[in-house]
């Protein structure tokens, strides 16, 4: 299992705004580098297959306008396909539609990084009860079940069951990653108390709930 510590310190966070024709949405943005090439990372991030041993089964037609599903989770429609470099998609949950992107980047030295960004139209009273770990912890979680797949070929079984999520070691990932999106969120903008409170409603909701407030 890769160190809970060392992944929550390779990956970068980052909160932003923008204005949509909606209205205003909320941007967390996360990103890692991981050693592998860009075709290899574009394989693991589009090949149902390889998508079900790092993050979560899919179906659907993973291909420019088709629509995906994960199982017990968001689907959506695909609505740009640029192989090897990126993707983006909706991100449709409980009723509620936001968006991914996805860019992949060759490093030099070697390696690809890996960037996610997820927009989405926010309540302001959930924002501020919860802040970007809604969304944020969540994300970690797949970009830590992204590195224990492309180290070491596994599964990332520890990373699916409840079980993990209240274990010593899930409960410490949690805590971290809610901790560096507060942080993220002060940088962003966001009174340093105010965004402690939200980063620790954000691990007690995701401790108690594996899917997160976000996804409530």
């Amino acid at each position: 299992m890769i160190d809970v510590t060392q992944q929550i310190n390779a990956v970068r966070r980052q909160v932003g705004k923008r204005v949509l024709e909606a209205g205003e949405a909320r941007i967390v943005t996360v990103s890692q580098t991981y050693e592998t090439d860009v075709d290899d990372l574009w394989d693991a991030c589009t090949d149902p297959e390889r998508i079900a041993r790092w993050f979560l089964p899919v179906s659907g037609d993973l291909r420019l306008h088709g629509r995906y599903q994960l199982q017990g989770n968001a689907g959506g429609r695909i609505e740009r396909c640029d192989p090897p470099v990126g993707f983006s998609a909706t991100w449709e949950y409980g009723g509620n539609v936001s968006w991914i992107e996805v860019r992949l980047t060759p490093v030099s030295g070697g390696g690809t990084r890996f960037e996610l960004e997820h927009t989405a139209h926010v309540d302001d009273e959930q924002w501020a009860r919860f802040g970007p770990g809604a969304f944020g912890i969540g994300w970690d979680m797949g970009l830590m079940g992204l590195a224990t797949h492309l180290s070491t070929g596994q599964a990332a079984a520890p990373l699916e069951g409840a079980a993990w999520a209240v274990s010593d070691q899930g409960r410490r990932f949690m805590s971290l990653s809610s901790r560096q999106w507060g942080d993220a969120s002060v940088a962003a903008g966001t009174d340093g108390a105010e965004a402690r409170a939200a980063a620790d409603r954000a691990t007690a909701a995701y401790t108690a709930t594996p899917d997160g407030p976000a996804a409530s």
